[in-house]
């Protein structure tokens, strides 16, 4: 384990947007890209992660947190309750998310505004399916091959991790967890909650089950969370972002 504050080596390279940063910088653009890819941790599972010191992480969380990129929350006790304080999450702001890019800016909140005055809500719905269908058909193949909506659903998170989401599925209790810790266009979403709705149906289609979300970047929430059940209710069948079924 580096005890110098350099990270040891990460699954994949420093984002070109980091290559210019000094070492500091960049290991502290690595944490900062650990709590937008895994979501929420305490900063011993963040030092445990990168290879590096606690003090090291500390001294980076700490910045994070005088920037505004960070912010922090309690952890959720387990088991009884005992003495001390519950130990400190630490998640990304919508300021720190912002470090690693935006698809859309503030041109395109102009655009779509204009659309809506101009061609009205369901032109900007139709605008809305038309960017998830150009997103998601080029791994289409790839997501529905699998036949059950649990390996479906790992394979879209596969896909739209490379798309930049940075996305993970999980199991929970009554199915999968699809968790988008980044989202491109959030500052968009957030005042056209279409997008939103178009993302979700096209998942529906895509798993073969009706889906859930649950939470979104662009509402405040610090993941983009979806639930996919297990199983297709009985006689349910998914909608397309055409509004037809599948």
């Amino acid at each position: 384990m580096k005890k110098n504050g350099e990270p040891a080596n990460r699954d994949s390279a420093v984002p070109a947007q980091a290559t210019a940063l000094s070492p500091e910088g960049r290991t502290r653009h690595e944490v900062a890209r650990l709590l937008l890819e895994d979501g929420p941790m305490t900063a011993v599972v963040v030092a445990d992660r990168m290879g590096i010191s606690p003090t090291a992480v500390r001294r980076h969380l700490d910045a994070l947190l005088a920037d505004g990129e960070a912010e922090t929350r309690d952890a959720p006790r387990r088991g009884p309750r005992g003495r001390g304080r519950p130990a400190k999450l630490f998640l990304l702001t919508e300021a720190g998310r912002a470090r690693f890019g935006h698809a859309y800016d503030d041109l395109a909140v102009s655009a779509i505004r204009f659309l809506a005055e101009h061609a009205g809500e369901d032109a900007v719905r139709a605008f809305a399916e038309a960017r998830v269908a150009s997103l998601v058909q080029p791994h289409e193949a790839a997501v529905t091959e699998p036949g059950d909506p649990a390996r479906r659903a790992e394979a879209l998170a596969t896909a739209l991790t490379r798309e930049g989401y940075a996305a993970s599925a999980r199991q929970v209790g009554s199915g999968e967890q699809l968790c988008q810790h980044h989202c491109p266009v959030a500052h968009v979403a957030a005042e056209f909650p279409q997008l939103c709705e178009a993302e979700t149906e096209a998942f529906a289609r895509l798993l073969g089950t009706h889906v859930q979300r649950l939470a979104t970047i662009a509402r405040g929430d610090s993941v983009c969370t979806t639930h996919v059940p297990a199983e297709s209710p009985q006689g349910q069948r998914a909608r397309t972002p055409d509004g037809g079924s599948a």
